[in-house]
């Protein structure tokens, strides 16, 4: 029977001080898992206190997520000081917004080393952990991946080319997980939140809702990765989810729209007008690759 129950499991949630990632924390926490907490220098210190108070087993790991240093004292965290590692939870991420004409290098290299490297350094250290465990037990194991990817990349937000070029990354790499993973148990998935957070401030602004619960509140998102980490969501992976408000879409797959083939031996620039250009040249120009109707949820 399945169940959505994290007793016995010990998850490491990255920039789990504030937001989204104290939120996921929480929720992991309350349901059961130990947790090591990853963040900067003193900023996951009252995330832990919480979570003891709540009679949760916590641990932190300070330091930079893009740090191989950092990944490994996590993956140590967990699995020498709680004995296992079995969810991954990558969270921790920055902005450098900028039109992509006025971005410098070091804008766009930070954003792509928060997000993309540290993702992967921590995914890539928790694959290794448990291929290994699986070869020990010659059988599949548990593992739970929960990346953090963005609407952006599905939007192409135009201020931001390097967080949407990380975040398109993530996906790419939440799906090649899955699939490269699966045959040992593991399970990937990748959410999308619209939470108000710090890095969020600037784009959603005051709550004027009226609601309860802030449709932006991260307590919205918490619950998804909560369950994403847990048994009973063992048929579900390589998916992307978009989350915020109560309303979970699972994202469709890109598919293909029309095809056009050769009219001759190989394509010549009058063939390519005639098929190629004709298709698009009653289109609007405005509809490309973006996925403008994900961008339209509302709840």
């Amino acid at each position: 029977m399945s169940t959505t129950s994290l007793d016995g499991k010990v998850a490491v949630v990255t920039g789990a001080g504030a937001g989204l990632g104290r939120a996921e924390a929480l929720a992991l926490a309350d349901a059961g898992a130990r947790v090591v907490l990853n963040d900067l220098p003193g900023a996951a210190d009252e995330a832990a206190e919480e979570i003891k108070n709540r009679g949760g087993e916590v641990a932190i790991v300070e330091g930079d997520v893009a740090e191989r240093s950092t990944a490994d004292a996590m993956v140590a965290a967990a699995v020498d000081g709680f004995g296992s590692l079995d969810i991954v939870v990558n969270n921790a991420g920055m902005t450098r917004d900028r039109m992509i004409f006025n971005m410098s290098d070091d804008e766009w290299d930070a954003v792509i080393r928060v997000h993309l490297r540290g993702h992967f350094l921590l995914s890539r250290n928790a694959a290794s952990y448990w291929r290994q465990k699986s070869k020990e037990a010659d059988a599949p194991i548990y593992g739970r991946v929960v990346n953090t990817a963005s609407e952006a990349f599905l939007g192409g937000s135009p201020g931001q080319a390097n967080y949407a070029a990380a975040k398109a990354g993530i996906a790419a790499l939440t799906l090649s997980t899955a699939r490269g993973l699966g045959k040992i148990g593991v399970r990937a998935n990748a959410i999308c939140p619209r939470a108000r957070t710090a890095m969020t401030a600037a784009v959603f602004g005051e709550d004027t809702s009226g609601m309860t619960i802030d449709p932006y509140s991260p307590e919205h998102v918490a619950p998804l990765v909560a369950y994403l980490a847990a048994p009973a969501a063992d048929a579900i992976t390589g998916q992307v989810f978009v989350v915020y408000g109560g309303m979970i879409a699972a994202v469709a797959a890109p598919g293909v729209a029309p095809r056009f083939d050769k009219a001759g031996d190989v394509w010549t620039a009058s063939d390519l007008d005639a098929q190629l250009g004709a298709w698009f040249a009653d289109r609007d120009p405005s509809e490309g690759f973006a996925a403008d109707s994900i961008m339209k949820l509302t709840v």
